[in-house]
This record gives structure tokens, sequence and C-alpha cells, in this order.
């Protein structure tokens, strides 16, 4: 699949609140795709990015490759116009220990890998000693004020500093609440991030895991009372956290071995937390909350469904989640994950925000990069990441109050004229050729030709058809 095209698909032309028809002609099966853009047009280069690291026991081969292909998500970064953004970047870990929202905590797990006791890493940016050094609890890399220099609190590249800060280990508890970690790193009242979040700046939050989340409203679900709950495993997680339509409708059908289909958060759940609870607290922390950005490598979703399987150093069986991919790794070992049905519903919660891939493929690059062109597109960049369909067919607006219940879309045309600055019918838009900012394709990028500068609040909102990949072979 073609870069960027992700965020728009054929679905894409009616994503806007409110906006008028789109001018796009009608797209035939062979043109395949639409390229979606949303560019401010006041830049902002300030992102803060929190990487959320499952670190449970079969998270280690998972970490190295994604430190190993760290490289590719930074050479994303920087071609954005203007080269590397003022970045702050850190992580936590998955591991809260027998911690709850409800700031409860239960007794340790006996025998658990980790102890998940207490409230385990607790949301806390993470500092490691091997490797490069950083000073603090993040990695700063921002423009100084003299041109062409940067501020930077880190010895060494910026791929080697981030292999110190996320060399999480393989000893976190195995109930994982990766949503509720990355809540925790991000209040207010967590003093000991303070400095990492910038009021102003985008916010990108970044799942790796191999499992789904388990954050706990209420930490009874680790009680001993096996007669309610079941095992003390994982798996109640699931049983209590999520609902599918077909097959497990309630508690009691989840439990059932067997296939399941539509799954969901369990939204009233006594035991995890809502969702839509994180979606709204997310939001909240940016006055646009377009400004945050959310992304997951992580189990595929599908197929989903329950069997019966030993824990280890048990030879009885019980019920557990199966799981949904597996892949060798590059130990020639296999490793699995299972659906992450709650981290995708997260994600889908932020539209045009958000991206997913799996993290079952021996490389993660590929993840990596569609996460860091997503965080390109955000920011601002007008390059075209597909390869457009000739003539070129866009539609691209002018919107005020982007986002907002009372935003005012004014649709652009095509330049007129030999040139686009010698357009008579500004503002306008035209598709030109800068290779010295563009790497992808054909250079392209989406130029708009003004008389006057627009409110700086305005954002540029374009639609371009892409080319159709293998035309005929039925790809999407």
């Amino acid at each position: 699949m073609r870069s960027f095209v992700v965020f728009a698909s054929l679905l894409g032309i009616g994503l806007l609140t409110g906006c008028p028809d789109r001018t796009i002609s009608e797209v035939s099966p062979e043109q395949g795709r639409v390229e979606f853009k949303d560019i401010p047009v006041t830049v902002n280069r300030d992102i803060d990015i929190l990487f959320v690291i499952d670190d449970s026991p079969s998270m280690a081969d998972k970490q190295t490759n994604l430190k190993n292909n760290f490289p590719n998500f930074i050479n994303v970064l920087n071609t954005i116009e203007g080269g590397l953004p003022n970045v702050h970047l850190g992580v936590v870990t998955s591991d809260l220990g027998a911690s709850g929202a409800d700031g409860m905590v239960a007794p340790a797990i006996p025998g658990s890998v980790g102890g998940c006791s207490s409230t385990g890493k607790n949301g806390a940016l993470q500092t490691y000693t091997a490797g490069a050094a950083v000073t603090g609890k993040f990695i700063s890399d921002v423009a100084s004020a003299t041109p062409g220099t940067r501020t930077k609190n880190y010895t060494g590249t910026l791929a080697s500093a981030f292999s110190t800060i996320a060399s999480a280990g393989a000893a976190g508890c195995g109930f994982e609440q990766h949503i509720e970690a990355a809540k925790r790193a991000l209040q207010t009242t967590n003093t000991a991030n303070a400095g990492f979040i910038r009021p102003t700046a985008y916010l990108a939050i970044i799942i790796l895991a191999d499992e789904d989340d388990c954050s706990m409203e209420h930490t009874t679900l680790l009680t001993s009372d096996t007669t309610q709950l079941g095992p003390l495993q994982s798996f109640r997680c699931t049983r209590y956290g999520i609902i599918c339509d077909t097959g497990g409708t309630d508690t009691n059908a989840m439990n059932v071995i067997g296939p399941k289909a539509n799954c969901h958060s369990n939204e009233s759940s006594q035991y995890l937390t809502k969702i839509a609870d994180y979606v709204t607290f997310f939001k909240s922390l940016k006055a646009d909350p377009t400004n945050v950005i959310v992304a997951g490598i992580v189990g595929v979703p599908t197929p989903f469904e329950v069997e019966l399987r030993a824990p280890n150093g048990s030879t009885t069986q019980i019920p557990a989640l199966a799981h949904s991919c597996t892949y060798t790794d590059s130990s020639n070992q296999p490793e699995v994950a299972d659906p992450a049905i709650r981290i995708k519903q997260l994600l889908d919660s932020f539209p045009n925000r958000s991206t997913f891939s799996t993290i079952c493929q021996q490389d993660l690059s590929t993840g990596l990069v569609l996460i860091a062109q997503l965080l390109k597109s955000v920011l601002g960049s007008p390059c075209i990441d597909g390869t457009l369909a000739t003539p070129y067919d866009c539609s691209v607006s002018d919107v005020s109050n982007y986002g907002a219940a009372n935003q005012v879309e004014t649709v652009l045309p095509a330049c007129n004229g030999t040139t686009p600055a010698a357009a008579t019918n500004k503002p306008c838009w035209a598709i030109e050729t800068d290779a010295a900012n563009c790497t992808a394709n054909s250079h392209l990028t989406l130029k708009v030709e003004r008389n006057t500068a627009p409110d700086q609040n305005t954002h540029v909102v374009s639609y371009c058809v892409t080319e159709a990949i293998n035309a005929g072979s039925g790809s999407n």
C-alpha cells in the first residue's frame, strides 16, 4: 500500500464535518485511492512523542526490533520541510504493577514475573544507563536561536539515544495497562515528568505491544476469587474488558471456547476503564483536539477466538485468548501477538490522527515509517506521498475554525494562467515539483497561491486522486 494514502481511501471525501460537495470527479476502480492532506497555514514544528512500550516477558525481541528500525522513523521526520521538528521524545512502559485508576493497589500476584506489585513503573518516563547518555528523563532535540544549530540533551545520534531509553527490559507485569500508563505519564499532577509536555506542541502517543490493553478502573480484577473471576491470568482482561456481538455478548459467553466476531471494548465493565474516558482525557490535553495523534504497532484485531491453553508451568488447560498473528523472529524463534481490540478502538477514535500496523513482522520499519508519515502530514507537509493520477484531480479548500462546529470551508479553484504565480483567480492551488523538500515518488508538492495572507488559524485541506496499485488485481 502506498505510504500516506491510508488516511482517505475512497471514504476520505466526506471526512470534513459539514463540508460542501467535493469537486473531485467520481473515482473509478482504476483510479483507486484518494490522498488526504491537512496543512495548517501557521506551521508549528513542536511535537512531543510518547512511546508506550510493553515490557512484559514476551517483548524482548520486539523491543530490539523497535530500536533497530527507529532510524527509519527519524529519516522520515528529517524529510519534513525545514528538517527534523523540535522534538521531545519519552518512553513509559505498560507496567503499573497491581494498581488501578481508582488509586487502589491490590496485593502482589504470587509468582508473577516482575511481581505485579505496588504501582510498578507508574507512568514515569524511563531512563537507563546503557548506551548513549541522555540528560534527564526524556530526549530534547530542538532548533536553537542560531540558524542551522540545535540544542540537545544527549550525546551520540538521536537513534542511539532513543535506544538507551527504549531498553525497557521484559520483566514487567503481565497485566499490561498501556493506555493508563500513557495517561499517568501525561497528567499534569505527575511532577516527575515535568517539562515533557509543551502546551502548544503536538502530542503523539505510540503504543508498541503484543497484548491488548488491560487498564484497570478497579483493582478488584486482581482478587484471588477464582470462583467468580476465573484463574488469576490475563484472560480476565479479555473476559471482563471485551464484548463480542457474535459469540460473546456477556462475560459468561466470553468465557466459552470458540471464535467470536465484531468485538469491542466492554464500556460497561465494572473492572476496566472505558476507552471513551481515555479518548476524552487525551483530547483534553490540547486546546485543539486535532493536535493529538495516536498510533499502535500491535496485534491485529482478528481473528478473535477463545481457546484452552495451559499457562507456563502448568499442565491444566484454562480459557485463554488465542493469538491473532504469528511470525518467526530474526533468531528463527516463533513469536506471537494477541488481538488488540481496546487499543484499536482507541486509535479509531482519532480519525485522520491515527495509524495502525501489526507487530507480527520481523522488520517494524513499515509501521514506524507509517507513523512518521502521519506525523509529517499533521505538522503540515505539503508534499505528495502517493503517485497522483494524471491529469491532476484534486479538491482543495481553506477551512477556518477547523474541527469546530462553526468551521467554514471555502473551496479553492485550480490556478489558471501560464504559471501559478501569474494566476488571476487567487487564492488558487497548483501541483508543482519540489525535489529539495519532497523525497517521495515524483517529488510533488501542493502549493496555494494567494494575494493576501489568510487567518493564522486557517487549514488547507486537500484530497487528490492517486494512481491505483496493481490495477485490476483487487488491491485496496
